[in-house]
């Protein structure tokens, strides 16, 4: 293969349940290599060891309100610094596992080597909840309204150093359908201050909301980061997300229309590293899901480090 203008991949496994599970997501980096995951990430792909995350505590901490704060924390740590380090070798990331807390290490280590970051975002959810109205004190809650610094205030201070890490203008959310569950947290909307384009919207032209989503961010920062929550997906094309009798968000995206608008939007350039998690292997007992993200892997890698 010629490797000529590509960057080499670095794969960094993330075994972090942000709810404070036994295993849960943080059971994701094993059960992705164990379908195939290294081997489609491309021929020049390293897998780094995965990162070391302390026992979870499925506790909201005093102060903060941050469920599972301590193993959170150690989490954030050691991702900002291994994707610092890869950023500054020219390497390209990809974290797999854990949930969208992992926005929280890997976007302030962009800023901090590139200026500015941007952000492509790709969930079901706008993730945009104040701290002081979170249910739950899940951080993957809440990622998008710390990293803009909407929120913050009761943070840790290791978290808090790192933020802002995001202006309103160099994000864009794609694939958002979370409204009523929005409404029952009385947590308003952030698409009157950021660029959004909800589930339907992208489903009806996944390229084209893709490449307008690619040249907002870049008309404000350079390098940005992808990040992919398949709970962007339809329940019907994957189920192994969240908690066992969770109800989940209707509607959602296709594999083919997700496939369509992550090849589009890194096929944009600028693309300094992504992210895809909130993957529950607990909720995947024969291993089909597991295989599936994998097969979405191979098909949209060949794009991923141009």
């Amino acid at each position: 293969m010629n490797t000529a203008g590509r960057r080499r991949p670095a794969l960094i496994g993330v075994p972090f349940d942000g709810m404070g599970r036994a295993v849960g997501q943080a059971g994701a980096p094993r059960a992705l290599r164990a379908a195939g995951l290294s081997a489609v990430a491309g021929p020049d792909a390293a897998v780094e060891p995965d990162l070391v995350v302390p026992g979870p505590v499925p506790q909201r901490a005093a102060g903060s309100g941050l469920l599972n704060e301590r193993a959170l924390l150690q989490m954030l740590g050691a991702l900002h610094r291994r994707v610092h380090a890869l950023l500054s070798a020219g390497r390209f990331p990809l974290v797999y596992g854990a949930d969208c807390s992992v926005l929280l290490a890997a976007v302030p280590a962009l800023r901090d080597i590139a200026g500015r970051a941007g952000l492509v975002f790709l969930d079901g959810h706008e993730d945009a909840t104040p701290m002081d109205l979170s249910p739950t004190g899940e951080a993957a809650n809440m990622e998008i309204a710390l990293l803009l610094g909407l929120t913050g205030e009761r943070a840790p201070k290791p978290l808090r150093s790192r933020l802002p890490a995001l202006t309103p203008a160099a994000i864009a959310m794609l694939g958002p359908r979370d409204r009523l569950y929005r409404q029952g947290a009385n947590v308003p909307t952030v698409a009157d201050r950021v660029w959004l384009r909800p589930a339907d919207e992208v489903s009806a032209d996944p390229a084209g909301c893709a490449r307008m989503a690619v040249e907002h961010v870049v008309a404000h920062a350079s390098r940005w980061w992808l990040h992919i929550d398949l709970d962007v997906l339809a329940r019907s094309d994957f189920a192994a997300c969240g908690a066992p009798g969770e109800v989940m968000l209707a509607g959602g995206l296709t594999w083919r229309q997700l496939t369509e608008v992550s090849m589009s939007a890194l096929q944009g350039g600028g693309c300094a590293g992504w992210s895809l998690s909130v993957y529950n292997p607990d909720l995947d007992p024969d291993g089909s899901a597991a295989r599936r993200i994998v097969e979405f892997v191979s098909q949209v890698a060949p794009s991923a480090s141009r």
